[in-house]
């Protein structure tokens, strides 16, 4: 594996960083503007971005839902909302659960969608040559009602992921070409908000709104997804396009001073962070864990990495449902002089005026692994610059992956990201894991959070996950996994954290 070491940084101020981050663009936000905003020309036409063709697969939550319908969506206060499905139940342990459907939905060529076109996108995504999802069984009680049961973890919202196909268009296709099924850039029919109407090779995909759309007809009339590359914000600039959705953070500064556009954060669970090895001799204790996290300003990191300094936060393990609620403790604080406190609390001492703790005769001293080129590497150099002020020096080694050396537990620390899922718990924090965290509790709490389906136990569940965690701090969580959205003005009905898809916007074309 090919590594190559950074060289000793100094401390970087402020500037510098932001140049780090934002990089060097040919196009600045204020040459783009135009006297007559092309944006409004567009009348009741919405234009958004994808990457490219790539983009347009299955599962794709941007285009799919256009089409098929969903059984039930998230609300915004993290409640299931009837769809396809006007009423449902559930087994006890929440992994069965039977779907009554309406009535009134139709395919865009006259066909009804039935409980038929639910279990046949169900198998299909259990398929072998898929194998996207896994259930025990589904089964068709009559042409509307249908009965799922998991054996795994599952719950209703499981099914707010899943689009439901049309089996009478789709059922002669072979499942191991399903990636490639013509389908998906050319969906014949349609039940959902929008039918397709054009696509265009390596430029675009339209649609239209649906007139009888069972929920009714959307108020923007048509929609054109482009297929931009890199060049998102340029033709956000330039006025080609409305919205461009998991936008460069480097360009949000550019799009932030322009008064044409707005900005959304979508923040989730997730976050980027330092993972200690909890059983090496530098961070055994958990004080010195506590006083790493509490040397770093991750307020001021934020800023420094384009995002509000006041985005919700945790130190805590919380649902999706409890952020969209903020049912989550504050994170520690930026606070140096009890960072210091603390390590000599824990025999660190400054001796002989290098600014480096010691201990035992041992400077405080270690090196962090990163990846290059997703943003963990410059974080890695404020951190350092951080640390370097209650006097801890940490070398940064960037790794082509460092996922090999982390799971043989070959690593002092690591930036790498936090995810709260039940897997990732397990991995990371349970029994035998490769950091070196050791905590019976903890673990309990993993294997009864793995062992239920029951939305309100898991959140109970995480709610004491977060006592232990905050207490012993295995990990620092740096800056929450964001996703940014770039909207013009005339977009209405987007908000954040919850994104509103594009049936529930409309648009308002007075400059």
């Amino acid at each position: 594996m090919h590594r190559k070491r950074l060289p000793l940084l100094r401390p970087i101020d402020r500037r510098r960083f932001v140049g780090l981050c934002a990089g060097s663009l040919a196009l600045a936000a204020a040459g783009c503007r135009r006297a007559g905003d092309p944006a409004y020309a567009r009348g009741n036409t919405l234009v958004m971005t994808l990457t490219d063709v790539s983009n347009v697969v299955p599962d794709n939550w941007d285009l799919d839902p256009l089409y098929c319908p969903r059984l039930a969506v998230f609300d915004e206060n993290g409640e299931l909302e009837p769809q396809l499905a006007q009423s449902w139940e559930h087994s006890p342990d929440y992994r069965e659960w039977t779907y009554h459907l309406r009535r009134d939905v139709r395919w865009s060529d006259g066909v009804p969608v039935t409980a038929h076109d639910v279990k046949f996108t169900l198998d299909l995504l259990s398929h072998p040559d898929v194998a996207e999802y896994h259930f025990d069984s589904v089964n068709v009680l009559d042409d509307f009602t249908v009965k799922v049961r998991s054996g795994g973890i599952f719950n209703g919202g499981a099914q707010d992921d899943i689009t439901y196909f049309p089996k009478h268009v789709l059922e002669h296709l072979e499942p191991k070409k399903y990636y490639d099924w013509d389908f998906w850039l050319h969906p014949t029919v349609s039940a959902g908000p929008y039918r397709f109407v054009r696509y265009l090779p390596e430029t675009m995909m339209e649609f239209e709104a649906n007139p009888a759309h069972y929920l009714g007809k959307p108020k923007i009339e048509r929609l054109v997804y482009k297929f931009v590359g890199q060049a998102g914000l340029n033709e956000l600039l330039s006025g080609n396009v409305d919205v461009v959705k998991s936008a460069n953070p480097a360009h949000i500064p550019f799009v932030a001073k322009d008064p044409r556009f707005r900005l959304y954060h979508l923040v989730g669970s997730a976050a980027r962070a330092i993972f200690w090895k909890c059983d090496h001799p530098l961070f055994r204790d958990p004080r010195v864990r506590r006083a790493l996290t509490l040397a770093i300003d991750r307020r001021e990191l934020l800023e420094l990495s384009n995002l509000p300094s006041d985005l919700p936060f945790s130190d805590g393990i919380f649902t999706e449902r409890q952020y969209w609620r903020r049912q989550f403790p504050e994170p520690l604080p930026f606070d140096p002089a009890q960072s210091r406190a603390l390590l000599e609390a824990a025999g660190w001492q400054e001796h002989d005026g290098d600014g480096v703790r010691e201990r035992d005769g041992r400077p405080f001293r270690f090196t962090a692994f990163t990846a290059s080129g997703n943003g963990l590497d410059r974080m890695a150099v404020y951190v350092q610059a951080m640390l370097r002020r209650v006097g801890v020096h940490m070398d940064i080694q960037i790794l082509d992956g460092p996922g090999a050396r982390v799971a043989a537990g070959e690593f002092e620390a690591v930036f790498m990201n936090h995810t709260h899922d039940a897997r990732r718990q397990a991995q990371f924090f349970g029994a035998d894991n490769p950091i070196g965290y050791r905590n019976p509790k903890y673990a309990s709490l993993i294997n009864r959070m793995a062992s239920t389906s029951d939305p309100d136990e898991i959140e109970r569940i995480r709610v004491a996950m977060t006592e232990v965690f905050r207490a012993d701090l295995p990990v620092t969580r740096l800056v929450p996994w964001t996703s940014t959205t770039f909207a013009h003005r005339r977009v209405q009905g987007l908000s954040a954290p919850f994104y509103a898809p594009p049936q529930d916007l409309w648009l308002e074309n007075e400059p």
